[in-house]
C-alpha cells in the first residue's frame, strides 16, 4: 500500500471577475485575457493589488475605491497534473472565504457558506491521469448575507452592516471601530490533494499531571480511516527522545502512556515551556501509511472562582500546576485585513513582542478568526496563555436550525484543531453579545432567557461541543459575562469590560482604580500610530492633525457616527498642551495612552493580593495589535512599531513592579511580586521640585510574598508647588529592581523643559542623566532597539538602558515640554 501524500495546490492559480451565479460552462468560457495570476492562500483583493489593478486600500481614503471588489463574484481556477492514483483521493480545503461553489473537471463538488469550516471531498472517481481543472466561484459576501436576513429579519448590532450576523465570516471584514470595510473573498487557507490508503482523522490526547510527584498520564484516542493493521503511539521529550510508547491493533485506536519525571509547562514568568511531541502512526507491518504529530505541554490548568476575603462575589483567576497567577495581557485582533499576508514569522514577532512586555495572556477576540497554527505554536513556545473566543461579536445573532448546524460544524472543527495546545486556557462563547442584549432589554435580571435566542448557542450548543471534545478545559458563555441573575457589568463576579474610560462616561484615565473588576477583559485608550507609519499613508497635503484623512484613519464611533477624534481631543485637552504639528500630536496621544496604561495595570494588579483575596485576577488591554495603519487602542501599530504604552505595560507587568500615587500629606505605595519566590525589597522614595530641588525622601523595607501585591503609605509634607515623586525598589544589596514616578497632574497646568539631558554610550547601552525632572522621554534611532523607553528622569544616578543593534551618533527625542518638543540629542561616548 502507498503511504499518504499531502500535496499543496498553491501555485498556478488564476483569478477572474465572474458573472453572478455563473456555473461551470460560463466560467470555463471566460476569455484568457480575463484571468490574472493569483496566490493561494489568498484573496481577490490581494490578487488585484499584486496585479496593480487597484490602489493600496490603506493609503489615504482609498478604502472607498475598493468597495466594488467586495460587490463582485470572483472565479479562481487551477490546472494541475495527476499521475498514479491512490486508493483514496481527496481534495482538502482548509478555509474558503466565504460563499463558495467548487467544481472539479466540470462536476460540482459542493457549496460552502462558512469560512471557518474546512472541506474534505472524495474525488477518486473525478480525478483523471494528466491534466485536471479545479474551479471555485466566490459570491459577494454582503449580498449573500442579506438573503437569510431578508427571511429571518434584521437584528441589532454594534459595528458593520446588520447582515454580517448571518455570515459565518470574519466579522471585522465588514468594518469595525478600528478597521476598514474590506469584504475580501477567496481560498484564505491552503488547498491540498490528499492521496492515501489510510489517514488519521483525529487525535485527542488528554493528560493528567500529579504536580507533586511529576508523574503524567496521557489518554490518547485516535480516529483512523482506511487500511492499517496497527497503531503506534509514541511520546518524545523536548529533545526528541522516546519516553513512552504503545502499539495496539488499529481497531482499538486508544492507548495510555505514563510519564515519570514529567517536565511541566508553565506560563511566562513562572517557569519553562518544555514541549513534548506525540507521534501517531498507522502501520501496515513495518510500513508507515499515515503519521500525525502534535506538540503538547504537560500541565494542569483551571479557572478558579472562590470567595474574596472581605468582599462580595467571587474571584475569577487562572491557576496552572497549582500556582495562581495574575493574567496580564491584551486582546488580539487579526494582524492584517488581508489574512494571507500574515506569515508565521509575523505571528512569532507579535507574540514575542507581547512576551517581551511581560504579557502572559492574549485573548483571541470573537470578531476575527480562529488563528493560524503559527499563532498558537508561538504562544506554546513563549508561555503566553490564550483566552479563545468563538467567532461572535457585538450582535444579536440568529439561532435557527440551519445557522446552528453551521455553527456546530465550525465549533467542532476549531476545538479539534486547537485543543492540544498547552497555551489554550479558556473557550469563550462570544464578545459583548450579552452586553448588547442587555442594552436593548433582551437579557439581564428578570428577563426570560428565550428573549435572547442566541443563548441557545452560547449556553447550549457551544458548551455541548466543548464538553464532548475538550472536557478538561473551562468554557465561559461570553465576554463579559456573569453567572446568575445579574448584569454583565457586575464588578464582583465573572469578567468585565471596563469602558467607563474612553467610552460611556469618558472618565479621566486616572480613575481606572474605580472601574476594576474580578477580571478586566477589556479596557483601553486610543493613540495615533508611529509618525513614520502615519505619514506613509497620508498624502503630503493631509499631514496635519485635523485633516480629513487623519480622521478617516480613526474608525472609533458610536451610533451617531465616528467620534474617535473628538474623544481623543478631550483626553488631550484635559491633560496636556499640544503643539500644532502632526509629530506633536502623535507624541501627545501616545503619551496619554501610555499614562493610562500605567495607571490601569498598576491599579488592577495591586488588587492581586494574598491567597483568598484575589480581588482582580487579570487585565487584558484592548488591544495588542492593528490590522492597518490607524489611530486605535493598539499598543503596537500595523508596522510592528511599539508605542510608548507598550513600555508602560512592560514595566507595570514586570516580575517585580512598583507603583506610587501622591495624595495630600502622603504617598501611597504598592509592590507587585509575580514570581514564585518571596522577595525582600528596599523602597526608596524621593520627591523633587520641577527645577530639580530635592524636597523630601524616605525609605522602608518590606517582604513581599510570592505571587502577591502589598501596599504601604509614607508620610510626606504638603507641597505648595508641582512635584514629582520617584519610587525605586532595590534588593538588599542595592541593585535596582523596579521604579515608578508620580507627578502633580494635570500636566497642562505647569511648565516643564529646560533640563540638561546627558546621554552617554558605554558598551551595549546608554546612561541617561538630567539636572531636573523629565517626563516621558521618547528616544528613536533607526536600526537600534532600546530595551526601555518613554522614560521619566529625575536628578541623581544615571538611568541605564540596554541597546540592541547599531546606535547612530544622534537620537531623535521627544519629551513633555511647552508643548512637546522634538529635538536631536547627541550621544557622548565614554
Amino acid at each position: 500500500m502507498i503511504p499518504e501524500r499531502l500535496i499543496d495546490l498553491h501555485d498556478g492559480w488564476q483569478l477572474a471577475e465572474a458573472p453572478h451565479g455563473a456555473d461551470w460552462p460560463a466560467l470555463a468560457a471566460l476569455p484568457q485575457d480575463a484571468w490574472l495570476p493569483a496566490a493561494v492562500p489568498g484573496s481577490a483583493h490581494g490578487a488585484l493589488l499584486a496585479a496593480g489593478r487597484v490602489p493600496d486600500p490603506f493609503y489615504g481614503r482609498n478604502e472607498t475605491q475598493l468597495r466594488w471588489v467586495g460587490e463582485r463574484s470572483w472565479a479562481w481556477r487551477l490546472g494541475f497534473d495527476v499521475g498514479e492514483l491512490a486508493s483514496h483521493e481527496e481534495l482538502v480545503f482548509e478555509g474558503l472565504d466565504t460563499y463558495c461553489t467548487a467544481w472539479l473537471n466540470g462536476v460540482r463538488l459542493f457549496e460552502s457558506d462558512n469560512m471557518f469550516v474546512p472541506r474534505r471531498v472524495d474525488v477518486r472517481e473525478l480525478l483523471k491521469p494528466g491534466r485536471n481543472e479545479l474551479l471555485l466561484r466566490f459570491d459577494p459576501p454582503l449580498a449573500r448575507a442579506r438573503e437569510p436576513e431578508a427571511v429571518h429579519g434584521k437584528r441589532q448590532l454594534w459595528n458593520g452592516d446588520s447582515a454580517r450576523l448571518y455570515a459565518r465570516k470574519a466579522q471585522y471584514h465588514f468594518g469595525w471601530d478600528w478597521g476598514p470595510e474590506l469584504l475580501v473573498s477567496g481560498p484564505w487557507r491552503p488547498v491540498r490533494r490528499h492521496s492515501w490508503a489510510a489517514r488519521i482523522a483525529d487525535v485527542h490526547c488528554r493528560s493528567e499531571v500529579d504536580v507533586a510527584t511529576r508523574r503524567a498520564t496521557l489518554q490518547v484516542a485516535v480516529e483512523i480511516v482506511g487500511a492499517g493493521q496497527q497503531l503506534s503511539i509514541e511520546l518524545l521529550d523536548p529533545e526528541g527522545r522516546s519516553v513512552a510508547a504503545q502499539t495496539v491493533a488499529a481497531g482499538v485506536a486508544q492507548a495510555r502512556l505514563d510519564v515519570s519525571d514529567a517536565r511541566l509547562w508553565w506560563p511566562l514568568g513562572l517557569g519553562a515551556q518544555p514541549l513534548y511531541t506525540l507521534v501517531v502512526r498507522v502501520l501496515d507491518g513495518t510500513q508507515v501509511l499515515a503519521e500525525q504529530r502534535q506538540r503538547i505541554g504537560l500541565r494542569m490548568l483551571r479557572l478558579v472562582q472562590e470567595p474574596v476575603q472581605g468582599e462580595a462575589g467571587s474571584s475569577f483567576h487562572f491557576e496552572v500546576n497549582g500556582q495562581a497567577l495574575f493574567a496580564g495581557g491584551a486582546n488580539w485582533i487579526p494582524d492584517d485585513s488581508l489574512l494571507e499576508r500574515i506569515t508565521p514569522a509575523r505571528y512569532r514577532e507579535r507574540i514575542a513582542q507581547a512576551a517581551t512586555a511581560n504579557m502572559n495572556m492574549l485573548r483571541v477576540w470573537g470578531g476575527g478568526i480562529y488563528e493560524h497554527e503559527a499563532f498558537y505554536e508561538a504562544c506554546d513556545e513563549l508561555g503566553v496563555l490564550v483566552w479563545q473566543d468563538f467567532m461572535f461579536a457585538c450582535g444579536l445573532y440568529p439561532a435557527h436550525a440551519g445557522f446552528q448546524a453551521s455553527v456546530r460544524a465550525e465549533a467542532q472543527a476549531a476545538v479539534k484543531r486547537l485543543r492540544h495546545h498547552a497555551c489554550l486556557a479558556l473557550w469563550c462563547g462570544n464578545n459583548e453579545d450579552y452586553m448588547l442584549a442587555e442594552s436593548v432589554g433582551l437579557a439581564g435580571p428578570g428577563v426570560p432567557a428565550e428573549r435572547f435566542e442566541a443563548r441557545a448557542i452560547y449556553e447550549g450548543l457551544l458548551p455541548e461541543v466543548c464538553a464532548a471534545l475538550d472536557p478538561d478545559r473551562a468554557y465561559w458563555p461570553g465576554s463579559p459575562w456573569t453567572p446568575g441573575d445579574t448584569k454583565s457589568s457586575d464588578v464582583t463576579v465573572g469578567d468585565r469590560h471596563s469602558w467607563e474610560v474612553w467610552h460611556q462616561q469618558m472618565l479621566p484615565y486616572q480613575s481606572y482604580g474605580q472601574v476594576q473588576a474580578r477580571f478586566v477583559s477589556e479596557f483601553g485608550m486610543q493613540s495615533h500610530p508611529s509618525l513614520a507609519l502615519f505619514e506613509s499613508v497620508l498624502p503630503e497635503e493631509e499631514r496635519f492633525p485635523e485633516s480629513r484623512t487623519v480622521q478617516w484613519h480613526n474608525k472609533a464611533g458610536s451610533a451617531s457616527g465616528p467620534d474617535g477624534h473628538r474623544r481623543l481631543a478631550v483626553y488631550l485637552a484635559d491633560n496636556l498642551r499640544v503643539g500644532p504639528t502632526l509629530a506633536e500630536h502623535v507624541y501627545a496621544t501616545q503619551f496619554v495612552q501610555a499614562e493610562a496604561m500605567r495607571v490601569a495595570y498598576q491599579d488592577f494588579r495591586r488588587r492581586w493580593q494574598q491567597p483568598g483575596a484575589r480581588a482582580v485576577g487579570g487585565a487584558l488591554v484592548w488591544q495588542l495589535n492593528d490590522c492597518w495603519p490607524v489611530t486605535s487602542w493598539a499598543l503596537i501599530d500595523s508596522a510592528g512599531t511599539v508605542k510608548p504604552a507598550w513600555h508602560a505595560v512592560r514595566r507595570a507587568m514586570a516580575p517585580l513592579a512598583v507603583a506610587v500615587r501622591l495624595e495630600a500629606g502622603q504617598a501611597r505605595l504598592a509592590v507587585m511580586n509575580g514570581a514564585l519566590a518571596a522577595q525582600a525589597v528596599v523602597l526608596q522614595l524621593r520627591v523633587f521640585a520641577m527645577d530639580g530641588r530635592e524636597l523630601a525622601d524616605g525609605r522602608m523595607t518590606r517582604d513581599v510574598p510570592a505571587s502577591t501585591s502589598i501596599e504601604a503609605t509614607l508620610a510626606l509634607p504638603v507641597f505648595d508647588e508641582p512635584v514629582v515623586a520617584e519610587l525605586c525598589a532595590m534588593n538588599p544589596a542595592g541593585r535596582e529592581l523596579a521604579r515608578d514616578c508620580a507627578w502633580t497632574e494635570p500636566f497642562k497646568f505647569y511648565r516643564l523643559g529646560g533640563a540638561r539631558i546627558v546621554i552617554e554610550r558605554s558598551g551595549t547601552g546608554l546612561a541617561l542623566s538630567t539636572d531636573r525632572p523629565v517626563k516621558g522621554l521618547w528616544l528613536q534611532a533607526d536600526g537600534a532597539a532600546l530595551a526601555d523607553n518613554f522614560i521619566d528622569l529625575v536628578p541623581g544616578a544615571p538611568r541605564w538602558v540596554d541597546v540592541a543593534g547599531q546606535l547612530p551618533g544622534t537620537l531623535q527625542a521627544m519629551a513633555l515640554d511647552e508643548p512637546s518638543r522634538l529635538a536631536s540629542i547627541w550621544i557622548k561616548e565614554v
